[in-house]
């Protein structure tokens, strides 16, 4: 018995070998249709057998591409039709516009051909095929075909162009088709910008094991690569690059290799396998291979596959590790084109590896640690965006620009929000061109025309003052910790009303101080705030933040007052004898000393407190060295805390934690024990305001979010006592929980506000 289906299917199906995907699998079911592209998707219609094509619609789903991410699958059965064989039918029709797919690692047959000494694409550095390559670094413009990317100059060969234009094979319509005959080409530059004789490839490896320090263009832009297990050449690149204590990320050959110096279980070895090859936090092992300064005072490395044909060529058989870290100066924005990284990385690198295949929109890499199994992102970028986030509803057009650290934006379209890839810190001029670049781009290839521009309370910000420019759009200002809360119901799906537990380090609140440890119960529309940690000062403003001494200080001089110089801890031999009474009066009198409840700077102090940290290089480097030190502990227990009401609030007062602290430090008891009761004492008493909360409010669902929630032992710990109490906790795992998800919060809350109005 016979039937006609006709299939509508949306999400990224289009420039992923989706049309000859349908077109092998209906003609091994033996069924007779056509398939097509449209605006909005693919659509297509097929006939024969009942029972093949059922098992047509069931396989449709489950053996798509790689790189296809269907997000709706809509069918209509129809009356039978004449017809013979399956066809591929030219793009037409009308509807919403297409989502564009993220770049994406080598698929394995193209990586078969490119160590296939037989194959005309041996060892070629830019092999690709539907299934695998750069898709959102190269796009211009849409409609996505290859006159609208970088691809455009590369005439193809006959051959190529014989398999782009075959149905049947694996490359038709990849745009990004190449070969050595007709597709981009390797070389190599010195400092100076002149070219090396010889062959690139082999020319750069010799380098590289001869520890010289090598500006590597990839994907999304440029990486600056040294030989891992070379101590001399990481401690050159930090010296150079300026960056004295942050981790440097690594890319390993393959899996069975990392393993011989970083733990990876079955969740990790997912991500790192999987197309999006993002940077995976991995527990070092002990003793390794790799170089003590790749990533010192640190529990982790930071490690990748490798994510373009390039880079396994680059590292097979030859290195057991590459560093490799951003092209970048400290500060600035990744470098993506040719000329400009010449001139910035002149300084950096001793060579040049580039090729004349051109990116156009930069992305740096993405960075996950793995929580219950589940990733977390740190950082979301190449290989994750632009892939949409559902939104629990439909929704007027927004455009969000995020907050000041973190920078990414985000614009929504009907039920979906389309986040972008990691800019940077929006403090100078050159991140805030890239954030005004992506605006631009993301409009142009989403076919996105926002109605209002969502931004954070806090006036100062870069991020604020662009969509202040944008005068021809309505503006909505959102609280930063109601960002959080709603970009973690966003992408749970919740409606209604929810406790949030928000941790961070800095956001404006309403009332003029810096917030970051609050107990928020809202949802879109509204928030309210019932409850955060007690508010200490915060001595010098922004160098408190660089320099964890002025917090445990302040924290001291709230329990023993101007005797804190008399205590004789690590944090109080940070500040010269002769600045003391300086420091002292600057607490009596409140000079330049806002109040904070930021959870982050609590963290800083405890750091301190304990002798990890006194001054920071990069941000939550205090929180990572307490957090690495409190693993190393098996205590339970925790410290004594209260909570007090004070104006119709709940305020969580660590005061008792500390004085118990304090005389433990004096005792010299083990610093890991303190650490570790000092993350569950966080746990417990979270979880006992929400308790509070709960009789009051009835709520039952907790939402966490905010940079502090990248605490795995914090997390877990919270997640667990909430959990036995009977609450329903979502965390976030489509958007970072750092400000680098709050673009999305920014979005729904500002487009929710036109809805209500």
């Amino acid at each position: 018995m016979n039937k006609r289906v006709r299939v509508s299917v949306q999400g990224i199906v289009q420039g992923v070998g989706f049309r000859p995907f349908v077109y092998r699998l209906a003609t091994a079911c033996h069924l007779t249709g056509w398939v097509m592209n449209t605006p909005s998707g693919v659509v297509l219609e097929v006939q024969g057998a009942a029972g093949e094509v059922r098992c047509f619609l069931a396989d449709l789903q489950v053996q798509a591409p790689p790189l296809a991410a269907i997000t709706a699958v809509q069918s209509e059965e129809l009356p039978l039709a004449a017809g013979e064989g399956f066809v591929i039918r030219p793009s037409g029709g009308s509807g919403e516009a297409v989502q564009i797919a993220p770049d994406g690692d080598v698929c394995d047959d193209c990586l078969r051909e490119l160590f296939d000494p037989a194959d005309r694409r041996y060892r070629y550095p830019f092999i690709n095929c539907t299934n695998c390559g750069p898709r959102y670094s190269i796009i211009r413009g849409v409609p996505y075909d290859r006159a609208r990317t970088t691809m455009a100059g590369f005439a193809m060969c006959a051959a190529c162009r014989t398999e782009y234009e075959d149905p049947g094979h694996r490359r038709f319509h990849a745009q990004p088709n190449a070969c050595p005959d007709c597709g981009p080409q390797l070389r190599l530059l010195d400092g100076q910008g002149c070219e090396v004789a010889g062959e690139p490839l082999a020319a750069a490896i010799e380098l590289l094991q001869a520890g010289r320090i090598l500006a590597v263009k990839g994907l999304g832009g440029y990486h600056l690569a040294v030989d891992a297990c070379n101590e001399v050449a990481v401690m050159e690149l930090r010296r150079r690059k300026h960056r004295d204590q942050k981790p440097f990320a690594l890319m390993a050959p393959d899996l069975a290799t990392l393993t011989g110096y970083a733990e990876c279980d079955s969740s990790a070895a997912k991500l790192l396998q999987g197309p999006e090859r993002p940077i995976v936090l991995l527990p070092k092992r002990r003793p390794s291979p790799i170089a003590a300064q790749v990533a010192p005072d640190n529990g982790y490395f930071g490690i990748m596959l490798p994510c373009t044909p390039l880079h396994h060529l680059l590292l097979r058989d030859r290195f057991p590790a590459l560093v490799l870290t951003s092209g970048n100066l400290a500060d600035e924005p990744i470098c993506y084109q040719d000329e400009d990284a010449l001139q910035r990385l002149a300084s950096v690198a001793d060579f040049f590896l580039i090729h004349d295949r051109e990116i156009h929109t930069r992305s740096d890499d993405s960075v996950i640690r793995v929580f219950r199994g589940q990733p977390v992102f740190l950082r979301r970028s190449r290989g994750y965006a632009p892939r949409p986030i559902g939104l629990p509803a439909t929704q007027p057009s927004v455009l969000a620009v995020g907050a000041e650290l973190k920078g990414a934006i985000c614009l929504t379209r009907g039920g979906q929000a389309f986040l972008s890839q990691h800019l940077g810190d929006l403090q100078n001029a050159a991140t805030l061109r890239s954030l005004e670049q992506t605006v631009d781009h993301l409009q142009n290839i989403l076919q996105i025309r926002p109605q209002l521009v969502a931004h954070d309370l806090h006036p100062d910000y870069l991020s604020t003052t662009y969509a202040e420019s944008l005068a021809d759009l309505p503006r909505v200002a959102v609280q930063h910790h109601h960002a959080h809360l709603a970009s973690c119901m966003a992408e749970n799906a919740l409606e209604g009303e929810v406790i949030g537990v928000i941790c961070d380090g800095t956001g404006y609140g309403p009332d003029g101080t810096i917030w970051g440890g609050e107990f928020l119960v809202g949802g879109y529309e509204r928030f309210e705030r019932l409850g955060h940690l007690r508010p200490v000062p915060l001595p010098g403003g922004d160098a408190a933040v660089r320099e964890p001494w002025r917090m445990a200080l302040a924290y001291l001089y709230e329990l023993f007052d101007d005797r804190v110089f008399e205590l004789s801890l690590p944090c109080t031999a940070a500040l010269a004898p002769s600045d003391r009474k300086l420091f002292l009066q600057m607490l009596q009198r409140r000079l330049n000393t806002p109040l904070t409840s930021s959870c982050g700077r609590l963290f800083d102090a405890v750091a301190s407190l304990l002798g990890l940290r006194q001054k920071v290089a990069y941000e939550g480097q205090a929180a990572i060295a307490l957090e690495a030190l409190a693993e190393t502990s098996p205590v339970t227990d925790h410290y004594p805390f209260s909570l007090t009401e004070v104006e119709g609030r709940l305020v969580l007062d660590v005061g008792d934690m500390l004085r118990v602290l304090v005389g433990e430090i004096r005792c010299d008891r083990p610093r890991a024990a303190l650490a570790r009761r000092f993350h569950n004492t966080l746990a417990v008493a979270a979880s006992a305001v929400c308790e509070t909360i709960r009789t009051t409010t009835g709520l039952e669902r907790v939402v966490l979010s905010g940079g502090v929630f990248q605490n795995r032992l914090f997390s877990e710990g919270l997640c667990a006592r909430l959990e036995e109490k009977g609450f329903q906790v979502f965390t976030q795992r489509l958007a970072p929980p750092n400000d680098g998800g709050l673009a999305l919060g920014q979005a729904i809350i500002a487009g929710r506000s036109i809805l209500c109005v």
